[in-house]
Parts: structure tokens; C-alpha cells; sequence
């Protein structure tokens, strides 16, 4: 393919209600701050790629409207939406857009308005035949997951705690964050609301409004519009059929996730993503899932996530940081959870990341989940 690489982000300050803007103030709100990292103009964009769950907010073909807000007037305009990959998926196709050579710059932007629809009665429209019986929405389905993990592996209540408190202090370097807790404690998420055991309140994402948009571009124009592009090394993707009470959809496999990084560290010329990787920003919904990631990315053998988390190596000054965004943990507007993601780890590769910079980031990983059979896996450089 042709080279390609992220030459801009921009997102909005994400919150449990943004009342003070549409869903296409935000999408404007997160296009225009891309565009002006990328210092190009509107008219320089040749398409445009969305991602959002409509479901979530009960309405058809946003990219009806909010389109013109992200400056796709008289553009191609695409939607994309893949449950919690949207946004993972969105900045694939528009990557592929590009090095196809269909276009020479692509804006990516994902959205949600959770506070404008319900989110749990839209996880709960699923297959009334097989998944009836199942259909609890989020909070049910990752109990009924979590519990099989902690089973097979070991993993312990405390160190999911310890993941939900990396990513609240993490986030607290982080101005767009919507949860932002930097003195919350293991005893405090331990101790807070039980949700569906073992899951508690705050091993739980927040519900979000906001946006995140990525530009993406060519070889030729990255080279002059960035000084240091996060050039896309490989991306990778996988989604299965999503009946969710199928077996395949425990934490302990995540096969999708599995052969998504391993094309994407297959592409990249990665044999050991712990020691490759420089750092990670991966889609955890729940504390525990971060667990589970790590052993499906490679960052450890299976059983061994705990250990990991408990001798800090994931920390920011650890050997792999992962999620210095406070990842979705801390922020989750789903339509653009992904774009996040990338955008994130794209902000390392550029040095721009403010207090939650990780030093020396060179390679960094993005990954989307959804749908407990969804994944996506991006890795992105410093160099073609």
C-alpha cells in the first residue's frame, strides 16, 4: 500500500452531558481542532469517514447532517458502525481510503451523544431467537465474561481495582477526560456500588458525550504537513457474527483480538510487543478487560495479566504504558471511543500528548473492541 499517516487530531472536552452543543457542534467542534493540528483547510480534505452508534441515540443516517459539520459539503461521506469498534474501524477504512490511493487526505471523525438516547436499551435490541434469554446489556454480559476469565486465570477483584485507578489517575493528565479521579483508591473502587458481581460501579466506562477526529494523509502531503507523522505500520481487523451468548465470546479467548494484533505485529515486524511496543492504547470497557487484553495483545502468557498491573508495567513509567488517556475507562463516547484510541496513540508518536506524554514513544499500539467479537488493532510509527 502507499504509505500513509496521521498528521492531526482534535477532540472535544468530553462530559456525562454536553448540553451546550448538538451531536454536530461536537463533530464540528473535534473536526475543526483537527484540522488546525494539521494546519490545512477545509477545502484540502477530499472525503470524509463517520462513525457512530445511531442506535444509541435512537436516530437514522447522522451522516446526514452532521456531515456538513465535518466539512464533508459536497465530499464523499461515509458512516461507519461496528458497536465499540466504530471508531477503531472508521480510521481503518479511511486508512485504506488513502493508501489505495483514492484520496490524498481522509478526515475521520467519530461521535456519540449518550445523553440523548439510552444506551442500555439499544445493547439489549439483539437476536430474539438466541440471545433473548442473554440480552442484559452491558453490564450483565461482561458479569457473566468476567466471572468465566477470573475462573480460568485467576485474575483477583483487587487487581481490576488497581486498572480502574491507573486509568482515573492517568486521566487526570488529560484535559478532555470526563472521568477525572487522581486520588481515587483499590479500597474506594472496591467499595463502590455493586453493579452485577463481581462488576462494581467503578470497574465500569462512563457513559460520554463527545467527539474525536483524526486526518489522515498520503506520504507526500504527511511529509510537509507534519513534522513527525504517525505513520500506520498496519492495521488489522476482525469481526465475528455477534450472538452474544455463544462461548466465543468470553474474555479468556477473544480470538478476534488475538488474530487481529497478531496481523498487526505480523505487518509491523513485531515478534515481542512488551519490549517492541513503546505504548498502548487499548479499548477496555471494564477493569477487568484490560487484564484479558494484555494476555490476548502478547504483553504476557496467559494467567500472568495480574502480575503485570501489580509490578506496575503498564504505569506510565512503567515498561509499557498503557492508556495514559485514562482510556475508555475514564472517557466513552462510544461512536468515537476508537478514534480516540488512535488519535491518542498517534498524539505519543508526535510528542504532543502534554502531561500524559510517554518519553521516547516511537511504536504505539490502538486496538477497538466491540461487541464481544469485534477487534481492531492499529500500529502506528515514527517511521514508514
Amino acid at each position: 500500500m502507499n504509505p500513509v499517516a496521521i498528521v492531526g487530531t482534535g477532540q472535544t472536552r468530553h462530559a456525562r452531558a454536553r448540553d451546550d452543543a448538538s451531536q454536530a457542534e461536537l463533530v464540528r467542534e473535534a473536526a475543526a481542532r483537527a484540522l488546525e493540528d494539521a494546519a490545512i483547510e477545509p477545502r484540502d480534505i477530499d472525503a470524509v469517514v463517520i462513525a457512530n452508534m445511531e442506535l444509541f441515540e435512537g436516530r437514522a443516517w447522522p451522516e446526514l447532517w452532521v456531515g456538513e459539520a465535518a466539512f464533508a459539503a459536497g465530499k464523499p461521506c461515509v458512516k461507519v458502525a461496528t458497536g465499540g469498534t466504530s471508531g477503531t474501524s472508521g480510521c481503518i477504512a479511511g486508512i485504506h481510503q488513502v493508501a489505495s490511493g483514492l484520496f490524498d487526505i481522509v478526515l475521520v471523525v467519530g461521535f456519540e451523544k449518550h445523553s440523548e438516547g439510552h444506551t442500555q436499551t439499544g445493547m439489549t435490541l439483539t437476536d430474539p431467537y438466541w440471545d433473548r434469554a442473554v440480552a442484559s446489556g452491558a453490564v450483565g454480559n461482561f458479569a457473566l465474561s468476567v466471572s468465566q476469565y477470573m475462573a480460568e486465570r485467576g485474575t483477583t477483584e483487587r487487581q481490576a481495582a488497581q486498572v480502574a485507578v491507573k486509568a482515573r489517575r492517568n486521566a487526570a493528565r488529560n484535559p478532555y477526560a470526563h472521568l477525572q479521579m487522581p486520588a481515587l483508591t483499590v479500597e474506594e473502587v472496591l467499595a463502590s456500588k455493586p453493579l452485577a458481581h463481581p462488576l462494581r460501579m467503578l470497574d465500569m466506562c462512563p457513559q460520554s458525550d463527545g467527539a474525536c477526529a483524526i486526518v489522515v494523509a498520503s506520504g507526500t502531503r504527511a511529509r510537509k504537513l507534519n513534522p513527525r507523522p504517525a505513520w500506520v505500520r498496519a492495521a488489522a481487523t476482525r469481526h465475528e457474527q455477534p450472538f452474544i451468548g455463544d462461548i466465543e465470546r468470553r474474555l479468556a479467548t477473544m480470538r478476534t483480538l488475538r488474530e487481529a494484533a497478531r496481523e498487526a505485529y505480523a505487518g509491523a515486524g513485531i515478534g515481542n510487543p512488551l519490549k517492541e511496543l513503546d505504548v498502548a492504547e487499548i479499548y477496555e470497557p471494564v477493569s477487568y478487560a484490560e487484564l484479558a487484553w494484555y494476555e490476548a495483545l502478547g504483553f504476557c502468557e496467559e494467567g500472568q495479566a495480574g502480575r503485570l498491573i501489580e509490578e506496575g508495567v503498564t504505569e506510565m513509567g512503567g515498561e509499557l504504558p498503557v492508556n495514559p488517556s485514562g482510556g475508555v475507562l475514564s472517557t466513552n463516547p462510544v461512536g468515537a471511543s476508537g478514534v480516540i484510541r488512535v488519535a491518542e496513540a498517534a498524539l505519543q508518536i508526535h510528542g504532543r500528548g502534554g502531561e500524559r506524554q510517554v518519553d521516547g514513544v516511537r511504536t504505539a499500539l490502538a486496538t477497538g473492541y466491540g461487541v464481544y467479537a469485534w477487534a481492531d488493532a492499529i500500529v502506528l510509527a515514527d517511521r514508514p
